[in-house]
């Protein structure tokens, strides 16, 4: 999966977050992910020692608010963001790509799943029309059938547990899952389906 932040560049980008305004740490978490479209969800692991180190190097101040604690720009911190204003432009527009990309993955991946499944699936229809074709005894085309039904089930779900981890997967490490890929999906599912019925009925 493609980054979504180049090296040094959430530093900046957490900067002009608290440019906007003050914010604690789960805020921060969240308005990265808004503005990344969900592409981009860090841990706290990835946030807070980068604030702790904005803060050692006197660019933001902390504060605790109950059980919060809040973070907010200092003038050399502000200072600094007017001065690299060209640069946080340059880290807008490569989050705009980053987001594109990323989705683009995605979609291919569908796309290839997709593929397999249809071969999966024709190949068991002509083993099955095969099997009808050849077999000895009346009893014996049924047997077949069944054989290939469980084929056709065992591809289906294997199918539906590979696109399902894929999925979970690149949305636990922080991708976005546009809606438009879960439509491409439900288009081409059905278009499966009606290849198959058409196919059964020849």
């Amino acid at each position: 999966m493609s980054p979504v932040f180049s090296h040094g560049d959430l530093r900046l980008y957490l900067l002009n977050l608290l440019d906007e305004g003050p914010r604690h740490g789960y805020d921060i978490m969240q308005a990265l992910s808004d503005r990344t479209g969900g592409t981009y969800t860090p841990s706290a692991g990835t946030v807070y020692p980068r604030l702790a180190k904005l803060e050692e190097e006197g660019l933001v101040t902390k504060t605790v608010d109950g059980r919060k604690t809040v973070y907010a720009i200092t003038e050399a911190g502000h200072a600094e963001v007017l001065a690299r204003a060209g640069d946080l432009q340059g880290i807008e527009a490569s989050l705009t790509d980053s987001v594109r990309l990323i989705a683009d993955e995605v979609r291919g991946s569908v796309r290839e799943a997709m593929k397999s499944l249809r071969a999966d699936l024709a190949a068991a229809s002509r083993e099955e029309r095969t099997s009808a074709t050849d077999a000895p005894t009346a009893d014996d085309p049924r047997t077949r059938s069944r054989e290939q039904v469980h084929r056709a089930e065992a591809a289906v779900n294997e199918f539906r547990a590979r696109v399902r981890g894929d999925i979970r997967s690149h949305v636990a490490r922080g991708g976005d899952l546009a809606a438009t890929v879960i439509d491409e999906l439900t288009q081409e599912l059905d278009r499966i389906s009606r290849d198959l019925i058409r196919t059964l009925r020849r």
